[in-house]
């Protein structure tokens, strides 16, 4: 991390130098400033701009000056000129201001030269008049104005005007008096066209639920119904402004006017596509939950919040630029804004995104689980909260270790909570004073023993004598105990344990001391009465030919079982009375 700040600390550095220099060298003759249009004409979009906020105020002196004139054309009839044009284009004009350029060179079409720009198009009954500006020179600078190809035909498309018939009945103040530069009824009209919008989407919203709610019914998911109760808010927003946008067209607004309530009916229309957008991801990760925990993938359930989240972000952000494109942003520098952040943002939460992504991982693949007993690393402890960032593990002494994701996601991960059963492995160290036939014993009994138990896996038991150990005579043991349970295994351990300690007592032998000792005193020695016990009963095995090694005959049936818990243990469940 220091060494990435520091490099960063140097670019910006060797940047403010270069900035310096290439000051330091332009000559002060050199900054000489541009000229500037005063009407604001230098790109088309200002030019088109300029003409109707200048018209829509009745100063057509000021409009007059956004058209080009044959020469010859007297104040009074540029002013005259300017009005009709408004009024031609306030009824007839198809245009959307926002998408007309605002690069003083204009855009590139075919079918026109490049000095002239197409902004709209004028659609009267029976044709459709484009409306052309023409970059021309001007006080020596170059302006845009609406071309005298246009302005020839706007006396013609004026006499075809056919005016709102309606307005004639209204009172003539609310005709003249004018507010934000609209005459008071319409005002009045689009107050009076809220509540008609409003009241039309309940009506059609309500009678489209009545519609399908029997459909619906029918189906033997509840997500469907779910779903149509989340749409109908957006639904009856968007059904509003479709009844308003078609209520106000025969109102006749002015263009400026037009293109604002058109943008604020598409902002409102995103605003509740992103409404039903976001009710409907809260419905998905639900019924994925749901799904999840029927499949008893509950480890997995951590992530869906994460996802939801997600998604609603990225969804919020489409309609965030949706909206910026909606009012005239340029959406390729803000891409390419949001590129360049997006770089210096990974850079900078590089550690973040790997252990973001570490615990994704540990979350889809699940090596360990929440409440899982595992082995990480040469430390173990029990898994206590696996988030976005860290894990959190509760060791044997009760502490709780706080692990980076992406740090533990590349550990070596045992996990014991996956056991089905439990690894039996002690090795047995027997007296260098056991006979063989005592040795035989031992094996034979231990083995028996194994078998006959109810808690080791048949098939899984074996013992054997596998060394000569410089102490003992090192017997081996491997079995699996049916258990998962690391409590219950000890107890079972225990016992098995205790059992071989009897048969070896039993044997007339001993275990080996673990360690050399030299000591003095009298001897017993061994006891010869079980020792000849011993002895007799493998010369019986013998003789009859039963000697199991190196294991039992194929025809032994071990039909008695060692009972486990035994039957003097506290833990043995009573069996039920006859």
């Amino acid at each position: 991390m220091h060494l990435l700040l520091r490099r960063a600390v140097h670019t910006i550095a060797l940047v403010l130098s270069l900035s310096v220099l290439a000051l330091a060298q332009r000559e002060p003759s050199e900054a000489k400033p541009a000229p500037v249009d005063p009407l604001g004409r230098s790109t088309p979009k200002g030019a088109i701009l300029g003409f109707l906020e200048a018209a829509q105020g009745r100063d057509y002196d000021r409009a007059a000056q956004y058209l080009e004139y044959l020469p010859g054309v007297g104040p009074a009839q540029r002013r005259e000129t300017a009005r009709q044009l408004q009024a031609v284009m306030d009824l007839h004009l198809s245009t959307r201001l926002n998408e007309v350029s605002n690069d003083p060179d204009g855009s590139i079409e075919t079918d026109l030269t490049a000095s002239e720009e197409r902004v709209g198009v004028i659609e009267m009954p029976d044709r459709k008049v484009p409306v052309i500006l023409k970059r021309v020179p001007e006080n020596g600078i170059r302006v845009w104005k609406i071309s005298n190809t246009t302005v020839q035909q706007v006396p013609a498309l004026y006499r075809e005007l056919t005016f709102p018939e309606f307005e004639r009945l209204l009172p003539k103040p609310l005709v003249t008096v004018r507010f934000l530069n609209l005459p008071i009824w319409q005002w009045l009209a689009l107050l009076a066209i809220l509540p008609l919008a409003y009241g039309t989407a309940w009506l059609l919203s309500w009678l489209v639920r009545f519609l399908l709610r029997p459909l619906l019914f029918r189906t033997p998911t509840t997500a469907d119904d779910e779903l149509l109760r989340l749409a109908t808010g957006p639904l009856r927003l968007l059904l509003a402004i479709a009844v308003f946008h078609f209520a106000r067209l025969p109102l006749g607004f002015p263009v400026l006017m037009r293109q604002f309530l058109g943008s604020v009916e598409v902002l409102i229309s995103i605003l509740a596509v992103t409404w039903f957008a976001l009710r409907l991801i809260d419905l998905a990760a639900t019924q994925i939950r749901e799904r999840m925990v029927l499949t008893q993938r509950s480890g997995a359930i951590a992530i869906i919040p994460l996802g939801r989240r997600i998604v609603k972000v990225v969804a919020v952000g489409v309609a965030v630029l949706a909206m910026l494109d909606n009012v005239g942003f340029n959406l390729t520098a803000v891409v390419a804004g949001l590129g360049v952040g997006g770089i210096a943002v990974a850079l900078a939460a590089q550690r973040t995104l790997e252990n973001l992504f570490g615990g994704f991982s540990l979350i889809a693949d699940q090596p360990v689980r929440v409440g899982d007993f595992c082995k990480y690393g040469d430390q173990v402890g029990t898994v206590e909260d696996i988030g976005l960032r860290s894990t959190r593990i509760r060791t044997l002494d009760r502490t709780v270790v706080t692990i980076p994701n992406g740090q533990f996601a590349s550990m070596s991960l045992e996990n014991f909570a996956k056991r089905d059963k439990m690894w039996f492995h002690p090795k047995l160290g027997l007296r260098y004073e056991t006979s063989a036939d005592q040795l035989r014993y031992v094996l034979a009994q231990i083995r028996r023993m194994l078998y006959e138990h109810e808690k080791v896996e048949p098939g899984s038991a074996r013992i054997r004598f596998v060394r000569f150990a410089s102490d003992s005579l090192e017997l081996e043991i491997f079995a699996y105990i049916l258990t998962a349970d690391f409590g219950e295994f000890l107890g079972i351990q225990e016992d098995i344990l205790l059992r071989i300690m009897d048969i070896v007592e039993s044997a007339g032998t001993g275990l080996a001391f673990p360690s050399r000792t030299l000591y003095l005193g009298r001897d017993k020695g061994l006891d010869g009465e079980k020792s000849s016990a011993a002895v007799k009963a493998v010369e019986e095995w013998r003789s009859t030919h039963s000697l199991p090694f190196p294991d039992f005959g194929p025809d032994e049936v071990f039909d008695k079982r060692i009972e486990y818990p035994p039957r003097e243990s506290a833990n043995r469940k009573p069996e039920p009375s006859s």
